[in-house]
């Protein structure tokens, strides 16, 4: 990498328990036990104030998990494949599918999941881990999918504002999901939201500004957002592309005392 050019500068913004931003640069390589062949940061952790942990990876040909990842009790599992070439051999219990670009699994707590690359293409995934938070009567289940097989829905009766939802949105026994927003230029949310729930959303492509607490902060394509709860967070898409992101949500739970 050698010397800087000029003076050391970064467009990242950490206010823990309200918000971070954290773009591509300065990003450092964080090594998992048990992960050959990954090139892994950690994005999102609770030692800033989220309830979740979430990681984006490079995963290089012949890379694999030696242990099955999060299959202690309590933890539920997802993962994303996000661009690249070649295919992402998933598995979660006894079963094993193959992930192509935009392909995306989830595991209900206590099952984890098992990775390799066993193609001759490079790929970068995110995956991501919380606690679940069990509902008696109701329970989670595991889910394959492909983004690209799901049709967009309008956003809250806005033509220009586009979502999709990748898990369940009407079971009791999930407490989070993961959806894709989409705003073409000039779109925006209908209003500054305030809310109990948290995101980490990961921006897919264009650019735009998002008002988050009581600052207004630019972001684009390849920053992660962490949004804590009750952080006010609304965006104005800008640029000449759809601003999408992908990002997480907890719902369908009780706050608790």
């Amino acid at each position: 990498m050698g010397y800087p050019k000029g003076n050391l500068t970064t467009r990242a913004l950490v206010k823990p328990g309200i918000y971070t931003v954290i773009p591509p640069e300065g990003r450092v390589k964080n090594v998992l036990p048990f992960f050959e062949g990954f090139s892994t940061t950690i994005l999102a952790s609770p030692k800033y104030g989220a309830s979740f942990v979430f990681y984006i990876s490079t995963v290089e040909p012949g890379a694999k998990t030696t242990r099955t990842w999060c299959a202690e009790p309590g933890i539920e599992t997802f993962v994303y494949f996000m661009d690249g070439e070649g295919e992402l051999t998933v598995k979660i219990g006894g079963e094993e599918k193959v992930l192509k670009q935009g392909g995306f699994a989830y595991s209900p707590e206590g099952v984890g999941m098992d990775f390799a690359n066993k193609s001759k293409g490079t790929m970068r995934i995110l995956f991501y881990k919380q606690r679940y938070t069990p509902l008696e009567g109701h329970s989670a289940h595991v889910v394959w999918g492909n983004v690209n097989d799901i049709q967009e829905t309008i956003y809250d009766g806005m033509a220009n504002v586009f979502l999709k939802d990748l898990l369940p949105t009407d079971d009791l026994g999930f407490d989070m999901n993961f959806h894709i927003l989409s705003f073409e230029p000039a779109g925006c949310h209908p209003f500054i939201e305030t809310h109990v729930q948290e995101h980490g959303a990961y921006m897919l492509s264009g650019q735009g500004v998002y008002i988050l607490g009581e600052d207004f902060v630019q972001v684009q394509k390849e920053d992660f957002v962490w949004f804590g709860p009750f952080t006010q967070q609304a965006v104005y898409a800008t640029g000449r592309e759809r601003l999408t992101y992908i990002y997480s949500k907890d719902f369908n739970r009780d706050a608790e005392i």
